[in-house]
């Protein structure tokens, strides 16, 4: 019999721990099932390698991989098996004897037998504390019908269970998709899907279809298979980390930009810096970084459209030395590809920044790169809006900056968040007196009064630097405004 343990068996993957409610309730059955390439036998491998590191008895019963094809896979991931009993089940025909050889034609009915009967064998000897079967397919065919097939799977259920034995069995979907026969027997079933992508590496994601008795955390969870197992990103949940903390201003080292801010931005808020491109979006994010270094706070910056290394070249000439702050472990600067990040892991990377690095200051630059590694535009407003959300409530202070499609006049946003955001800080070209200048606004502010003039600003060694209200313009938001009266347009000198 199996030895007696407590507590749920955990899969030895943290985030699908996480999903499932603390692990794999033991003396069950369970299913995981998934196309081949979705990483069933490494998440099955991790499984057992985790009850062997607890000292329990682990066996794994392959009817599909060979034991060097299941060693060769441990061996990528730099794994050890020693502590699981791997039994490779060869095909039934050729268990028979002699006789039976000789025939062309076999006995679904003794070939199915003596499947069965080899898989008991085994888990008589080894009498193991957790069992993976490998995979359903095989039996599946070997049944031939429905009936047969739901029959067996139900001996075999049986048959574990009074060992009180956890059991994962796996299921590569190559026969009859439809039949849900497992689905119904199994006490949970967990299903992995890959996803490809028209440009980029391909997408993996679970979802808990069913687990009986117990809450879960539903809908699909981002999953990438690395050196060294399979990581599992449950879905953000933003209801569930709730903080306390003080709604102070923030201000950055320029009056006019404060007082065009009301103030300044209040902390636990989020900011939408929205503009065309080369208006200084990042360079507005740059600055109160800056000032959040300066206050004695850890940021964390996020970069998806630029190379990091030209990010902290262009940042030393507006005065901001990026690399003085990662070096002293006040700035965590992470380069992200979009085409090969998923969500789940970026939302990760975002948490593990907040509560890990205590980072106090979040930059995303740009939503553009963001969008391209969502699946579409809901998608990306449902994922950001419980980024935020979970941001807010820790108490960080987020910047996201979004590039607008066109120059002067008319522009178009690649997706509509400023619903989102609590503040939006619009940035604008104009023409002027013969030359282009810059326009900064704030549109919006949920908590609490701002200005609703019109700067214009300029960007040069000393960082961002604001005129005063453009009171005699008109039309500098269309991008051709009208004079009239003084010029309050900054000069040269003053940048």
């Amino acid at each position: 019999m199996a030895t007696t343990t407590t507590g749920d068996a955990k899969t030895g993957i943290a985030g699908l721990d996480d999903v499932l409610g603390g692990g794999l309730e033991r003396a069950r059955t369970f299913l995981l099932e998934g196309s081949p390439g979705t990483g069933k036998t490494t998440v099955a491998l991790q499984f057992l390698m985790t009850g062997a590191a607890a000292g329990e008895r682990c066996l794994y019963i392959s009817l599909s991989e060979t034991e060097d094809e299941l060693r060769a896979t441990a061996g990528a991931h730099g794994w050890d098996l020693s502590g699981i009993q791997l039994y490779e089940l060869i095909p039934p025909e050729n268990l028979l004897d002699e006789d039976q050889q000789q025939s062309l034609l076999y006995s679904s009915d003794l070939e199915l037998g003596e499947t069965t009967k080899r898989i008991f064998e085994a888990f008589e000897r080894v009498k193991p504390d957790r069992v993976v079967l490998d995979s359903l397919s095989e039996i599946r065919l070997l049944a031939q019908s429905s009936l047969r097939y739901r029959r067996q799977i139900l001996a075999l259920k049986h048959y574990f269970a009074k060992s009180r034995t956890t059991v994962l069995m796996l299921d590569d979907l190559t026969t009859d998709v439809n039949d849900k026969t497992v689905h119904s027997v199994a006490h949970g079933v967990v299903r992995l899907e890959e996803l490809a992508p028209e440009y980029g590496a391909e997408r993996r994601r679970l979802r808990v279809i069913k687990y009986r008795g117990r809450r879960f955390r539903g809908g699909f969870h981002d999953l990438v298979i690395e050196t060294g197992g399979v990581c599992v990103y449950p879905r953000l949940v933003s209801a569930e980390h709730k903080t306390h903390y003080a709604r102070d201003l923030m201000t950055t080292d320029s009056s006019e930009l404060n007082e065009l801010l009301g103030g300044g931005i209040e902390r636990g808020s989020s900011v939408l810096v929205l503009g065309p491109a080369g208006t200084g979006k990042s360079s507005i994010a740059l600055t109160f970084i800056q000032t959040a270094v300066a206050r004695g706070e850890t940021a964390a910056m996020f970069v998806f459209d630029e190379e990091v290394g030209l990010l902290i070249q262009r940042a030393k000439g507006l005065g901001i030395d990026l690399q003085a702050m990662v070096d002293r472990g006040a700035l965590v600067l992470q380069q992200v590809d979009a085409a090969e990040l998923s969500p789940g892991e970026f939302s990760q990377r975002v948490r593990c920044c907040v509560e890990e690095n205590g980072a106090r200051t979040v930059v995303v630059d740009s939503l553009n790169g963001y969008q391209a590694a969502m699946p579409g535009e809901q998608a990306l407003v449902l994922h950001l809006h419980e980024m935020l959300q979970y941001l807010n409530r820790q108490g960080a202070t987020t910047f996201l900056t979004v590039a607008q499609h066109g120059l002067v006049g008319d522009m178009k946003t690649p997706v509509d968040v400023t619903y989102i955001a609590d503040t939006v800080i619009l940035l604008r070209y104009f023409e002027a007196l013969g030359r282009v200048r810059r326009a900064i606004s704030i549109v919006k502010k949920r908590t609490g009064p701002h200005e609703n003039t019109i700067r214009e600003y300029q960007i040069g060694e000393r960082g961002i630097t604001l005129g005063q209200p453009l009171t005699q313009f008109h039309g500098v938001l269309r991008g051709v405004p009208v004079l009239h009266g003084t010029n309050d347009l900054l000069n040269e000198d003053d940048a």
